[in-house]
């Protein structure tokens, strides 16, 4: 028998997914702040309302890759998503690589 029920399970992904969508809107902000650009900004270049920039930077957990696509495609960058084998280190979390880049790793 499996050591988490179907229930512990889906919930352990539920909370995955929301730290995700959480660091991904941060990485999103990041950029924007980089860039000295407004979600307004970011609406325009990508040909909707200041409102739908809101819902897609909100770090609700049903951010869904076609969102980040698009922000990645009206600021004309590509999107890299890795799976790695996790650490022994402790809690897993999101992390930045460290590598200059704006790519991310996250463990749940």
């Amino acid at each position: 028998m499996p050591w988490k029920s179907k229930g512990e399970k889906a919930e352990a992904a539920d909370r995955a997914g929301a730290r995700l969508a959480r660091q991904a809107t941060v990485e999103v902000a990041g950029l924007l702040g980089k860039r000295d650009m407004s979600r307004a900004d970011l609406a325009r270049l990508m040909g909707v309302s200041p409102g739908r920039v809101s819902q897609i930077l909100s770090g609700d957990e049903n951010l869904t890759l076609r969102s980040l696509a698009a922000v990645a495609e009206a600021l004309e960058l590509d999107v890299k998503i890795s799976f790695v084998e996790p650490k022994d280190d402790g809690p897993r979390r999101a992390h930045g690589l460290g590598d200059g880049s704006d790519a991310f790793v996250y463990a749940p």
